[in-house]
């Protein structure tokens, strides 16, 4: 049987043009650029179809997908493929209609619930046994596919945006004792109200 090779994937979901880069569907790359601006690691080398980071400190692998959001997968799978690491080591941070904003709530497996990027992985993969760190965005006002999707690619809103800053923040904090403390811990301190440090929206 191969050796397990010790380390992580974290791995941000988004779109990768400028255009995309102050909305809700790219809160997963937010909070993952911020953890590695803490651990010194820019991502900015292309390989995997990606933006990529390597912090050989901690074990890490930074992946920035640039498939677009739906095609996620594909990044992830040749990441893993090549670093020899396993779907299990794996973390995905990324937006999450079904909690408020201000709320984070970490997770191994299940199953996508509609997020095309969780998907995405999940196909590429064959499996859903990796992290997620399920990052909340809050519903739009508005129910309907067609007001979702313009919800997921839009701006935040004013108060959405003054929260913006301490969401990233204490997801990064969560992802720093996952690294630190074990997944488990992460979960203990970070799924539940408050833990981020500021008011719940939605």
């Amino acid at each position: 049987m191969d050796e397990i090779k010790e380390g992580h994937l974290i791995v941000g979901l988004g779109n990768p043009e400028s255009e995309f880069g102050d909305t809700r569907h790219n809160l997963g790359f937010a909070c993952v650029r911020e953890l590695a601006r803490r651990l010194d690691t820019p991502i900015e080398k292309k390989r995997w179809q990606s933006l990529v980071g390597r912090s050989e400190a901690r074990g890490v692998w930074f992946v920035l997908p640039q498939t677009y959001m739906n095609l996620s997968g594909h990044a992830v799978s040749k990441a893993l493929k090549d670093t020899g690491l396993t779907p299990q080591q794996t973390w995905a941070v990324y937006d999450e209609l079904d909690l408020p904003m201000c709320r984070m709530r970490i997770r191994r497996g299940g199953s996508g619930a509609g997020h095309n990027g969780v998907l995405s992985i999940i196909e590429s993969l064959g499996t859903d046994d990796f992290v997620r760190f399920r990052v909340g965005i809050g519903k739009p006002a508005r129910k309907g596919s067609a007001s979702g999707r313009h919800y997921v690619l839009g701006r935040f809103t004013k108060a959405e945006a003054d929260r913006v800053p301490q969401v990233i923040g204490g997801v990064a904090d969560a992802l720093e004792v996952a690294l630190e403390a074990g997944i488990e811990r992460a979960m203990d301190r970070y799924n539940r109200a408050g833990a981020l440090g500021c008011e719940e929206l939605g």
